[in-house]
């Protein structure tokens, strides 16, 4: 991926329900297996971003190594994690073998 500077903010759920659940951000981690084109379908397929949000994280990503996708209650942070990592191989590159890779950590403060 080529490298471009931006800052990217991720998804915060504004729901009073999850305010009482410690909060976990889903972020995606960079390789090289996989075009922006990958990121960016996966990105609107998975979390219904625009396709200007998803540039955005894909830039994020290949620039820094790593994009905070979302941030909400551990079940969900979950979910959208295995999406990503059952999303499969990058269609586009013979040596893409399989999805991108995702992490959740807790949320800061």
């Amino acid at each position: 991926m080529s490298s471009r500077s931006t800052s990217v903010f991720p998804e915060v759920e504004d729901d009073t329900s999850t305010r009482l659940q410690p909060l976990y951000h889903v972020i995606l981690l960079n390789d090289e297996d996989h075009t922006y084109d990958y990121v960016i379908e996966m990105l609107q397929k998975v979390f219904g971003f625009t396709e200007s949000t998803a540039l955005s994280h894909a830039v994020e990503v290949d620039t820094k190594g790593t994009t905070i996708l979302l941030t909400c209650e551990l079940e969900k942070a979950e979910r959208k994690r295995d999406l990503i990592h059952n999303y499969g191989a990058d269609w586009r590159l013979p040596r893409s073998l399989g999805s991108m890779s995702a992490i959740v950590e807790p949320a800061a403060g």
